[in-house]
């Protein structure tokens, strides 16, 4: 009989009872998670979690790369579900480049904090007291990166992101914000803050002062929708900030309360002088009156854009944009336009101070820059270290200048400085139905600085020019147009025309001038008589050709020539004027083409200064004539007397092609072809021949310049 192979088999294990034991191993792991939590918890609530310190000290300084500590008290755990945090004298470091060691601290952090928040990244404290917190806010100097960016190597940092904050008491709260390319600094105070449910019910104040390139400033702002900032969300802010004499608004709503870049702002800025106003960023402009303007502002990185620029300086409208760049060379970039431009206003552009125009005058407003007595040229130097240190490009169009003697309209300005020469090219205006366009250079590079004038006059009507000056029409209409070159050094607008030399020349094409100023210039007396007793005194005198020239050495203009050919007279002028002492000395003749009886023939001087010429019609030729007369007239007969003052008629017409050409007086012919011989030699001499006597120029000295 085979033996049988008995096998033994376990007895089946049933699926309820794996059930169970797998639920026993589940009940027993979560019993045990509870129980270490709880033992946790309960450690963390005895202990208060102060044997958390260092660790948490440590684990901060990870996540930041900052060193944080905390020098008193320290408490984390949970009371009873949510996280309490307590630290006294606590600290967060700067990055070493700082100037400060901490990027914050405060004497006390308080705070419950909701402990799911953490974890899906929506922070959220139920209660936050904080005491005289301190934080510093600092680019470094390449404003590469800023104090508050963690993340090192990213350009501009990111904003500071807040924690929803149901309940807050915040106090003593100081911020310092530090820009070393804007060379600001700033220092500033918190009120007192205190909210319930997410709400702090009103606006929370900020007052400060600081420093911005030097120039102190004062500043107090509010946050008009705290509630909306202690919920992350929009915030309304208003500040007021003065420096130099200025008060500048600014108000706007903010994305966050830390970011402002990319934000439209609402700017209004009013002071009495605008240019101590841009003077705060290092930026000069000539003085300004009385000014209120507003604009639109949107700063992104390191470019501030003010759009819609409206407003007032002076009695001046303004409407434009500007552009200010803050790299390693400030660079600014504007638009403007006026409709009428006040002639005061206008002032300071060649150095006066507008206020003490529109008081006291011109030679008041010189005297102020320093010029000598009766002066109406400035003597107010050029900024030269600030034009070296900022550029700018500038289109200004001007509708018109209010002006009570010469009209001026259309003015086109383009402007141009670039590492301290600043060339007003083109600058284009219309005076008088007559188009101006010039070129103006002021290099501040050379020293002293190298100055160069282009003036151009187009055709304009001399009646419109003149019409200004109280006489209608001035009795002509008749034409004129010229240039002026100039090249000078000096580092004010008279030092560079007291040194300029160049060429003056305005051309007087065929015309028509007024009868009665021509033979007043000729003191053809009995002409004058005879056309008045004839009520024919705004008879017009047809003008052939004329030149007023001038040629300029070393800041003294001599007549070169000035030749005046009409149908009845011929007029000359010689002698001169110096830019540097601004003195006078010129003598004009009109020699008449036809016999009269009663006329002085002798010259007409213009003496004195810019700022108060004089006339003198009585001079020693005249005198002379007269005394003849008299001597005639005692031994002979009164008739005789007359014959002294009888002009036979001779003047010698001018040839008008070197006239009209602007030639010098050495190019001057008549009309025979014939050299002129009256119109002196390009110098300053009174004399026919052009040569000056003894007497004469010991005074052309001591007049010009200024030799005693």
């Amino acid at each position: 009989m085979d033996m049988a192979t008995q096998s033994t088999e376990e007895p089946a294990v049933t699926d309820p009872e794996r059930t169970r034991r797998r639920r026993r191993l589940l009940r027993n792991i979560v019993l045990g998670l509870l129980g270490t939590v709880f033992a946790v918890w309960l450690i963390l609530f005895i202990t208060k979690g102060r044997f958390l310190k260092h660790p948490f000290e440590r684990f901060v300084a990870a996540q930041t790369h900052r060193e944080v500590k905390v020098r008193g008290d320290f408490q984390l755990y949970f009371a009873p579900f949510r996280i309490k945090l307590y630290a006294e004298g606590l600290s967060v470091s700067n990055p070493a480049w700082a100037t400060r060691p901490n990027l914050f601290s405060a004497d006390r952090v308080d705070a419950r904090i909701a402990p799911l928040s953490l974890l899906f990244g929506k922070r959220r404290l139920y209660w936050l007291d904080l005491t005289n917190g301190a934080l510093d806010l600092e680019f470094d100097k390449a404003h590469s990166t800023n104090s508050w960016t963690f993340d090192t190597g990213k350009k501009g940092g990111k904003p500071l992101e807040f924690p929803r904050i149901d309940r807050a008491t915040v106090a003593g709260t100081t911020v310092r914000y530090l820009d070393p390319r804007m060379r600001l600094l700033a220092n500033l105070k918190v009120a007192t803050i205190r909210s319930t449910d997410a709400r702090v019910g009103r606006a929370v104040g900020v007052t400060g002062d600081g420093v911005v390139r030097d120039t102190p400033f004062t500043v107090t702002a509010q946050l008009l929708s705290p509630d909306a900032t202690a919920n992350r969300g929009k915030n309304k802010l208003v500040m007021t900030a003065r420096a130099a004499g200025n008060t500048i608004d600014v108000a706007g709503t903010l994305p966050s309360i830390a970011e402002i870049e990319n934000v439209p702002l609402q700017v209004r800025a009013r002071g009495k002088d605008m240019s101590t106003l841009l003077a705060i960023i290092g930026v000069v402009i000539p003085q300004t009156r009385d000014y209120r303007l507003r604009s639109q502002l949107v700063m992104a990185d390191d470019v501030y854009r003010f759009t819609r620029i409206t407003g007032v300086a002076g009695a001046t409208d303004l409407a434009g944009r500007l552009t200010i760049t803050n790299r390693e060379r400030i660079h600014l970039d504007s638009e403007l336009a006026t409709k009428r431009l006040d002639i005061i206003d206008a002032a300071p552009f060649i150095g006066y101070n507008p206020d003490i125009v529109a008081a006291k005058g011109a030679v008041a407003a010189a005297a102020a820059t320093g010029a000598a007595p009766s002066r109406v040229m400035p003597d107010a130097r050029f900024p030269v270290e600030t034009m070296r240190a900022f550029d700018a490009d500038l289109k200004w169009t001007i509708g018109a200048v209010r002006s009570r003697n010469v009209p001026i309209s259309d003015v086109n300005l383009t402007l141009d400085l670039e590492r301290g020469r600043l060339a007003l090219s083109p600058l284009t205006f219309t005076m008088a139905r007559g188009h101006v366009a010039s070129d103006v250079v002021f290099d501040t590079r050379p020293r002293p600085s190298a100055v160069s004038y282009d003036i151009r006059l187009a055709p304009t009507p001399l009646g419109r020019l003149l019409a200004g000056y109280g006489v209608v029409e001035a009795g002509t209409s008749g034409t004129v147009k010229g240039r002026i070159q100039l090249v000078g050094r000096g580092d004010t607008i008279h030092q560079s025309l007291a040194s300029a030399r160049g060429r003056i020349a305005f051309i007087l094409p065929q015309g028509t001038f007024w009868t009665r100023n021509v033979q007043l210039a000729e003191l053809d007396l009995g002409t004058f008589v005879q056309k008045m007793f004839e009520n024919k005194l705004k008879k017009p005198v047809e003008i052939n050709c004329g030149l007023v020239g001038f040629t300029v050495r070393r800041g003294v203009a001599a007549a070169d020539p000035i030749l005046i050919d009409t149908s009845k007279n011929v007029m000359v002028g010689r002698g001169g004027f110096s830019f540097g002492t601004e003195a006078l000395d010129l003598a004009f003749r009109a020699d008449g083409k036809k016999f009269s009886l009663f006329s002085g023939q002798s010259p007409v001087a213009i003496n004195g200064y810019f700022a108060k010429p004089g006339y003198s019609i009585i001079s020693k030729e005249l005198l002379g004539r007269a005394g003849a007369g008299l001597g005639l007239a005692v031994v002979a007969t009164p008739l005789a007397g007359v014959l002294a003052f009888v002009d036979v008629g001779d003047a010698k017409s001018a040839a008008c092609g070197p006239v009209l050409a602007g030639a010098t007086a050495a190019a001057q012919r008549t009309t025979k072809g014939e050299p002129r011989d009256d119109v002196g030699r390009g110098t300053t001499a009174k004399a026919e021949d052009g040569r000056k006597t003894a007497p004469e120029r010991k005074e052309q000295r001591k007049k010009f310049l200024g030799i005693f």
